[in-house]
């Protein structure tokens, strides 16, 4: 799915924000991506759609900043997924604006196997047009070049891995994204999990950011479900944010 990943604008620290897709069948043992910032391999299933209509964020004292929007992903042959973010940027005292769009695509290389310890693998570059301009972002376009691992065990889950974004600009800084997820199925319908993440500076006058995400989502139909998470900012927390959040209603097809 949704990862990836440091999403829209670095400095408001609204990573969550944005996602990347990737399957959910009614039969699978876990999900992956959105809503949370760690990715994980899996592509959208081949000839599928998997659409995410989302708002996220992060809140620091006085302000809340993110995006909402479209997040798009096509899985056109197997193991290749294409992706689309068109965000609407928003801030406290603001008016919303059009966002960085995100153009991606995710080539999975390497599948796990039972009785073997090999992981699936997938890499998954994604690049930040400046559509945003410097007012919902930094002017720049900017490069994400991150891999992500999944493995399974039983009914748990554990994907996560990370990347180094290339983030031009002035008073800007290139930086490394980590996380990792482990979540599982409660019942037919709702799965949870738990995140923590990890982002070094991404600006002269930033701050390291490291968050812990609790996410669910809860199937309301084979084709749609209500997904969502958030947590604190365990670092920092007055200065890059001190709760992150992501909700969105995503359709499969």
């Amino acid at each position: 799915m949704a990862p990836q990943s440091a999403r829209l604008t670095s400095r408001a620290g609204w990573a969550v924000g944005v996602g990347i897709a990737a399957s959910l069948l009614a039969v699978s043992p876990a999900w992956a991506g959105p809503p949370f910032v760690s990715d994980d391999p899996q592509p959208t299933d081949t000839s599928h759609w998997e659409i995410y209509n989302f708002v996220g964020g992060t809140h620091t004292p006085g302000v809340t900043a993110g995006a909402a929007g479209i997040d798009l992903n096509y899985g056109p042959i197997r193991d290749i997924q294409l992706t689309v973010v068109v965000p609407l940027g928003f801030e406290t005292g603001k008016a919303a604006g059009l966002g960085d769009i995100e153009l991606a695509v995710k080539y999975r290389f390497l599948h796990q196997s039972e009785g073997s310890a090999a992981p699936d693998l997938a890499f998954f570059p994604r690049l930040f047009t400046p559509t945003g301009g410097h007012r919902y972002g930094t002017g720049h376009a900017s490069l994400f070049l991150p891999i992500w691992a999944q493995k399974d065990f039983g009914k748990w889950s554990l994907f996560g891995g990370g990347g180094y974004t290339i983030n031009p600009g002035a008073g800007q800084r290139n930086y490394w994204l980590t996380g990792a997820v482990l979540s599982r199925p409660v019942s037919k319908r709702l799965t949870l999990g738990v995140e923590i993440y990890h982002r070094t500076p991404d600006a002269i006058d930033a701050k390291t950011f490291t968050g812990l995400n609790l996410g669910a989502l809860y199937k309301l139909t084979d084709h749609w479900s209500l997904i969502g998470a958030g947590g604190p900012c365990v670092d920092h927390a007055r200065e890059q944010g001190q709760y992150a959040f992501y909700f969105a209603l995503k359709a499969d097809y």
